[in-house]
């Protein structure tokens, strides 16, 4: 099989293609035949050595497959043959075939395309846990959406939409706000712009947020706080803008506001069993057509570093796919 193998730290743009053996299922395990795989920020830093945890060298990056099984080892069930599934891949995913425990397997609506099985799980499953679970959003409420343009910036206007939300898309240049704009936000900010607080001020007229979804980080997060109306929640989702704010806690007591943490792989893995409902609820909103996870652009494996070095950079819009036998 063919696999992009990240064998020395450093940056993603110098990942290559090699030939590597196929895998072999041990009992309770399953092949996947990959036909798809996401990719996000976070697999360029664990490609560079950066991220808060370092995975030992040589590693197939990426997490997210979507794929066709194959074969199956002993004690899983041969009816399992030619299933479509999405998984979460502890083995990587940028391969054409990858080693699965067969209860990470999730058999895909019907009308859902393998690209946006790919992208799917950890972008939207975040985005309900924390827009649901800890941010507590409810309907009719504003929602404000930093790094709007990114995979998991969309994810979150498409479940914030589904759960009858006003979603103020926030994103730094034109291209990206039209994106944003075109995947169901109901308004627009630049912040990139140092008034960018007047502006959202003007829209709503200084009526303030409920929710902020940060997956940013930075200079954002304090100007995105000083947003909330009383009792809204700030949700603190990732650092993309690779700076950790330090937050002055007088204005969670002047803004009479909260901040809460949002980490579903935490919470997933203390509690595995705790992502079947969210995971059920998500499916059943793609076959209702409430949300549509299909990612911006696909390419082929020989391509997954490029795409990698362009998510460190920022330079891409949406979530981007992989395409085996592109």
């Amino acid at each position: 099989m063919r696999a992009t193998r990240c064998v020395n730290y450093g940056e993603p743009s110098a990942l290559k293609v090699e030939t590597m053996e196929d895998p072999v299922p041990a009992p309770g395990q399953v092949v996947l035949s990959v036909e798809a795989a996401g990719l996000g920020y976070v697999d360029a830093l664990l490609v560079q050595g950066t991220y808060q945890v370092k995975m030992p060298l040589p590693f197939i990056p990426g997490s997210e497959v979507a794929g066709i099984i194959e074969a199956v080892g002993e004690g899983v069930s041969g009816d399992l043959i030619g299933e479509r599934v999405m998984a979460l891949s502890p083995r990587g995913a940028l391969a054409e075939k990858v080693l699965l425990p067969v209860e990470a397997c999730t058999t895909l609506p019907d009308d859902m395309s393998m690209e946006a099985a790919a992208g799917f799980l950890i972008s939207y499953c975040t985005a309900l846990y924390g827009l649901e679970t800890c941010g507590k959003l409810q309907p009719g409420e504003h929602v404000l959406v930093l790094g709007a343009a990114g995979g998991v910036g969309m994810a979150a206007i498409d479940v914030a939409k589904a759960m009858d939300a006003t979603v103020i898309a926030a994103a730094s240049t034109p291209d990206k706000r039209d994106a944003a704009k075109a995947h169901g936000a109901d308004m627009v900010v630049d912040y990139s712009d140092t008034n960018w607080r007047k502006s959202l001020d003007a829209m709503l007229e200084k009526r303030g947020v409920n929710v902020v979804y940060d997956p940013v980080g930075g200079a954002f997060s304090e100007t995105a706080f000083r947003c909330l109306a009383p009792g809204g929640r700030h949700l603190v989702v990732g650092f993309a803008a690779g700076e950790i704010p330090k937050l002055p806690l007088n204005l969670a007591l002047l803004k009479r506001s909260s901040l809460v943490g949002v980490d579903w792989g935490g919470e997933l893995r203390a509690d595995p069993g705790f992502n079947g409902p969210l995971l059920h609820k998500l499916c059943d909103w793609v076959v209702d057509g409430k949300i549509h996870p299909e990612p911006t652009a696909s390419f082929p494996l020989e391509e997954a570093g490029d795409v990698l070095q362009r998510l460190l950079t920022r330079k891409m819009v949406g979530k981007p796919v992989i395409r085996m036998g592109a």
